[in-house]
């Protein structure tokens, strides 16, 4: 079986790139969390397909529906539970129409959520059908087709479509509704990479300028690595502001790209575009922070939280690493220059990456993960058929992003969420108040 988290606060997900829908129910949120469907649409409006230019011209509107886990006791708010669109389904040549929800507080019992999939084009992928189908090098298709007996929804990769991540986003986007309201947590991500071509810009050196009292001028920097050393060296004494956060936030939807460097987002821009015309992809990284982290949470071996994170991004499809805080420019150095000077008021630097044993500093989380170019591709390749036919593969069809990092991001946001909104209620778990356990 698999789930996202866990145990106590876990997402399961069910459904392929050209079935009906995309399923998720979310385990183990707390009662009284106010949810919205805005809330979670304007997450899943970043990760859907047709969001960005450079990504796949396959457009979905991708809405959420929520189902279940939410309520609203009094009865004037009956009409606000009620008011989210009308699911019709049409039976034996019957119409049959019920609500969904469109805001309510969590009960704590499971939130489920369906997405519809109203863009497929099935026939695209006749290539693959069959014994004699032609396998995509760097995709999944010859290693499903046999693990599953040729029991396998070829169309699109099918579960391992990026499509499913929808289960991702929703869950995140509840984790983090959660521990922006209990800690004032807010999860960021920025593109740092195209290829061989690098942003100046990072999140963290942005909010150290911002939280020094400094305009975010977003002024280069010169080496990228001895900035992540000194990540937040001010703003670990006190939280980053609404206002500093909500100022990166507009920087990076104007963009480009999904990125708060300007002058990279164009140049990754043009380089992504001449990468597609040329019908090849590229790879990218994504840097994903998360601020206001509470310390202390995090167990310190075999389910430590950087386990779980290094796991959960790095397992993102198409990603192949996953860095935590200075990452493998750790390699270079001698462990008085890595290791973070500690006052009285906290951490002087973030080498760590707000990890130490496993465990929040209380430091920001940062993470930077690397994706491989899109496995599916219009260039010509050697491959075989699933019968091992060698053959020169052209694809015929499909609509495909040339750089999957486009629209990672909210997705490693998502996950990182999941992961530490688990590891909040882990740590809560240990704390027992007799006073909860009181009846009458």
């Amino acid at each position: 079986m698999e789930t996202l988290g866990g145990p106590l606060f876990s997402v399961a997900g069910a459904g392929e790139l050209h079935g009906p829908a995309i399923t998720t129910i979310v385990f183990g949120c707390p009662p009284g969390l106010k949810i919205t469907r805005h809330e979670v649409q304007q997450y899943l409006d970043r990760r859907r397909p047709g969001s960005n230019k450079h990504g796949t011209p396959r457009h979905e509107t991708d809405k959420v529906l929520f189902l279940s886990g939410l309520f609203m006791e009094n009865t004037e708010d009956t009409d606000t539970l009620l008011a989210g669109p009308q699911l019709t389904v049409e039976v034996e040549g019957k119409t049959h129409q019920t609500e969904s929800y469109q805001e309510g507080y969590s009960t704590g019992e499971p939130i489920s959520a369906i997405v519809l999939s109203t863009s497929k084009k099935s026939r695209h992928y006749g290539q693959f059908s069959g014994e004699t189908g032609e396998v995509r090098p760097g995709h999944t298709d010859l290693v499903k087709h046999y693990k599953s007996g040729g029991f396998v929804d070829y169309r699109g990769g099918g579960r391992s479509s990026y499509r499913s991540t929808i289960s991702d986003v929703i869950g995140g986007s509840i984790a983090r509704l959660f521990l922006q309201k209990q800690f004032g947590t807010v999860i960021l991500s920025s593109i740092c990479q195209v290829g061989t071509l690098k942003a100046n810009q990072s999140l963290d050196t942005i909010l150290i300028n911002q939280s020094s009292g400094r305009s975010a001028g977003f002024q280069p920097t010169s080496a990228r690595v001895s900035t992540t050393g000194e990540i937040l060296s001010h703003s670990n004494r006190k939280q980053v502001e609404i206002a500093d956060i909500e100022q990166i936030q507009q920087q990076l939807r104007q963009n480009e790209i999904y990125t708060v460097d300007a002058h990279f987002a164009n140049q990754a821009g043009e380089l992504i575009k001449q990468t597609r015309i040329k019908g090849d992809s590229i790879g990218a990284a994504v840097e994903v922070i998360a601020v206001n982290v509470p310390p202390l949470v995090g167990e310190p071996l075999y389910n430590s939280l950087k386990l779980r994170l290094m796991g959960s991004l790095g397992g993102l499809h198409a990603a192949r690493s996953c860095e935590v805080g200075a990452g493998q420019e750790v390699i270079t150095r001698r462990g008085s220059e890595n290791n973070d000077p500690i006052r009285r008021q906290g951490y002087q630097s973030n080498h760590h990456g707000g990890l130490l044993g496993g465990i929040t500093t209380g430091n920001p989380l940062f993470c930077r993960v690397g994706f491989k170019p899109t496995s599916t591709i219009a260039t010509p390749q050697q491959s075989i058929r699933k019968n091992l036919e060698e053959i020169e593969f052209n694809l015929q069809k499909g609509r495909h992003d040339p750089c999957v990092g486009v629209r990672a991001g909210v997705t490693l946001e998502s996950r990182l969420a999941i992961e530490l909104m688990n590891a909040v209620l882990m740590h809560q778990a240990q704390w027992i108040n007799p006073k909860n356990f009181t009846l009458f």
